[in-house]
């Protein structure tokens, strides 16, 4: 890593800029938060209320300041336009600490590839810069689309993993497990 903090880092792909999520884009989490198109798979994850967007805007904020990383906002380069958000997490799997993935956009761009191109940006960064860590993503089993992204970002399926999640059966890809 070099001299910068993990928190200075934006990530850049051929069509994409991510960068640090800042208070300015509160009205975006909660557009695509409250779409019941985009939490589908996940229903627990919807929103209902600006202020509850302003909350999960406030958390991801905290985690990184705590941790030196996070959720992106996914932007096309000269857009001003949010795509969606994609970034890490800590958390615990079956014991054992844990990165996860996270990937959410706009129905509206979908099928562009956009989220598979943002979540290998977050994967190269996550394995170069949290090396100690694996790298998860927690897929509903129906959702083949989300599945698509995990494997394209370079994670595999974990069956040994697999387990109950916060809205149903949890199908695991992973990257970087011990052995």
């Amino acid at each position: 890593m070099s001299g910068r903090s993990l928190a200075e880092e934006d990530l850049r792909t051929a069509r994409l800029s991510l960068r640090r999520p800042t208070v300015a884009d509160v009205d975006a989490i909660f557009a695509i938060h409250s779409d019941p198109s985009t939490c589908l798979h996940n229903p627990s994850d919807a929103l209902d209320r600006l202020d509850e967007a302003q909350d999960l805007f406030q958390r991801w904020n905290d985690q990184w300041q705590s941790c030196g990383y996070g959720y992106w906002v996914v932007r096309r380069h000269g857009s001003a336009t949010q795509l969606g958000f994609c970034g890490i997490k800590p958390m615990e799997l079956n014991g054992m600490k844990v990165l996860n993935l996270f990937y959410r956009f706009a129905a509206s761009s979908w099928g562009q590839g956009f989220a598979s191109e943002a979540a290998a940006a977050v994967t190269t960064w996550a394995l170069r810069h949290v090396p100690s860590l694996p790298l998860i993503a927690r897929v509903r089993p129906a959702n083949v689309a989300s599945q698509r992204v995990a494997i394209r970002a370079g994670l595999a399926r974990a069956e040994h993993l697999d387990g109950a999640g916060y809205d149903g059966f949890d199908w695991i890809y992973a990257a970087r497990l011990p052995n």
